[in-house]
């Protein structure tokens, strides 16, 4: 009742300052002409008293000490703390009984063969990056050396334990058509990454247009050696170099002055491509350029013309970016490498794996009962030439990415 009074009290000071009709002590406002007006005021100091105000007396006191109004805001409190306690309980429950979206026991593979080159430590990391942003495990296999028997192997003892998905680059086509078509038919997803085997069911390829980057190789050599003999190191039968192949003698009939004498096979060995390199040298086979289109050949032929005094008086373009072929771009020995993006191609295909794993794409209801895969048949990472004006970028971008475990 104070209050009420109070807050009349104000109201009518407040009318008199500014001249305006008078508010009195029965609430009633006068204003000219005598008309009276009836308010009715309350002043609420805050929402928990709202609707306590006309409800209670706030001087009757309870035999415990507390006015009713006091008595009756503690429960409010209570009430609110309650409420907000058992929402959060409820929430905590729906979350704990929630389905979490990957199993622990989910777990991917990269197949490959070689593992130990650089090449290959890059694409772990890509791969390893990709798994632990998706919060699942991941791991790079194959043999140490180039063997695609072992490789071929390995994946068929692989398909056997059911792994939730596996990227595969494929030494030899010829030897794991079959293998990938059972894969596939069990609900496993196959992805070709780097090297591809197109007449297989494997569910995408993703990787380097390996017929450009050839031709690509050509278009650099023509700019060091606009005529005379090249030679080309690679590894024949293997489908992504034979692509590579094929780039460069489609590449060359755009450059009739430079012709293709030689053809070695150094089984990703950089110490095949120095025996052979160095026999051609001592046999004085005429060459003007070599064309690498594998990672080991051009530090192998590099090593072989410094055997003879010979490093950067005949032009090398290299394939991929390893530690040793930079190094020996930075000495001249090389004048350019074409770098394809091993990390890029793990990474994106490891996240593919997992969609097809998950059903993620909903093209067709699953993608194992679907007439075609749902998602793209190919992804060209692309490449990038590395030579001295840039080679200080792709250093640093090399030495930021995690190393193996």
């Amino acid at each position: 009742m104070a209050r009420t009074r109070y807050g009349a009290e104000k109201t009518r000071l407040h009318f008199q300052r500014q001249g305006q009709p008078q508010l009195n002590q029965k609430n009633t406002l006068t204003g000219p002409g005598g008309v009276r007006i009836r308010l009715q005021i309350s002043l609420r100091e805050n929402s928990m008293e709202d609707s306590l105000t006309t409800e209670c007396n706030p001087y009757e006191e309870l035999p415990e000490g507390r006015t009713e109004c006091e008595r009756r805001i503690s429960m409010r409190k209570n009430a609110v703390a309650l409420a907000s306690f058992l929402l959060l309980l409820v929430a905590a429950v729906i979350v704990s009984c929630a389905k979490p979206y990957h199993a622990e026991t989910e777990k991917y593979y990269f197949v490959a063969t070689n593992i130990n080159l650089p090449y290959w430590q890059e694409a772990q990391a890509g791969f390893l990056d990709a798994a632990k942003a998706l919060g699942v495990r991941a791991e790079l296999i194959g043999p140490e050396t180039y063997d695609p028997g072992a490789e071929a192997t390995m994946f068929r003892d692989l398909v056997e334990r059911q792994p939730s998905g596996i990227c595969l680059s494929a030494a030899r086509t010829d030897f794991f058509r079959a293998d990938i078509d059972k894969a596939v038919a069990a609900g496993i997803p196959v992805i070709c990454v780097d090297a591809d085997v197109p007449e297989s069911k494997r569910l995408l390829y993703i990787g380097t247009d390996n017929v450009r980057a050839g031709r690509e190789s050509v278009r650099r050599m023509a700019a060091l050696a606009p005529k005379g003999n090249i030679v080309v190191i690679t590894i024949p039968g293997q489908r992504n170099l034979d692509d590579r192949l094929a780039g460069v003698a489609d590449a060359l009939k755009n450059f009739p002055a430079l012709k293709l004498t030689k053809i070695l096979d150094d089984k990703g060995d950089w110490r095949n491509a120095f025996d052979q390199i160095s026999d051609l040298i001592l046999k004085k086979e005429k060459m003007d350029g070599i064309v690498c289109l594998e990672a080991a050949g051009g530090p192998g032929a590099a090593d072989a013309l410094e055997r003879f005094n010979m490093a950067g008086k005949l032009p090398i373009v290299a394939f991929d970016k390893d530690p040793k072929t930079l190094d020996l771009i930075e000495k001249g020995a090389i004048s350019s490498t074409i770098a394809q993006k091993p990390y890029v191609m793990s990474y994106y295909g490891l996240k593919f794996l997992d969609d097809l794993h998950h059903n993620a794409v909903k093209e067709f209801k699953d993608w194992r009962t679907a007439p075609a895969s749902p998602l793209p048949s190919g992804v060209d990472t692309g490449t990038a030439v590395v030579d001295k004006t840039n080679l200080a970028a792709f250093r640093e971008a090399m030495a930021a990415l995690p190393k193996p475990q």
